[in-house]
């Protein structure tokens, strides 16, 4: 198996690729539940919590700035996959046009389907994170989280959350879904923080 779809990366890639994972030779799809299916024409986005209320369509999303990105993709469940390309609007140019209360130090990540992912402002507000909406130069499909996605490359993928719809800012520190069942409130892949030591 490991041969077939996944490989031991070269030494000369440890700082790229963290501590036990494995560079995969495609693109891997994980999904708990069923996989939303959401047209651009229905897709909104909303933030609320210590934000001012509003609500994005995807028309708006398309009229901001638009970047490429090429980013290394990590997993907790142990793979790994390296220079992804995607197309997308930066977090902090979304940003300039979302009034915070300066209390808000956690985000809450909403998605179509249930699925919720916390992270810290910190972690969540850096030049490098984006909302993905064309990987490969295609439309972001559905089982990748289309048709948008947050990515947040210096984190295991689980907090890039698919199918995003919403952001709720907080105060205080939330867990969602995976991090009530276990994983790590942070999730950062050089340390290795796939579970919460609570559960041990």
């Amino acid at each position: 198996m490991l041969g077939k779809f996944f490989q031991k990366p070269d030494p000369e890639l440890s700082d790229r690729v963290p501590p036990g994972q494995h560079l995969t030779k495609g693109f891997p799809v994980l999904t708990y539940g069923q996989t939303p299916q959401v047209s651009t024409e229905t897709w909104e986005f909303k933030v609320w919590g210590l934000a001012t209320s509003k609500t994005f369509t995807w028309d708006d999303f398309m009229a901001m700035p638009q970047s490429n990105f090429t980013a290394d993709f990590h997993c907790v469940t142990t793979w790994s996959k390296l220079d992804v390309q995607w197309t997308g609007v930066k977090v902090t140019d979304f940003m300039q046009h979302v009034d915070v209360d300066p209390k808000a130090v956690h985000v809450m990540q909403h998605c179509y389907g249930g699925y919720t992912t916390n992270i810290a402002m910190e972690d969540f507000y850096r030049e490098e994170n984006f909302f993905a909406h064309t990987l490969f130069g295609e439309p972001l499909p559905a089982e990748h989280g289309g048709p948008m996605r947050l990515v947040v490359p210096h984190l295991y993928a689980w907090k890039s959350a698919k199918w995003i719809n919403g952001l709720e800012f907080l105060d205080h520190t939330e867990l969602g879904f995976w991090e009530r069942n276990g994983y790590h409130h942070r999730g950062e892949p050089f340390a290795e923080e796939r579970y919460s030591s609570r559960f041990f």
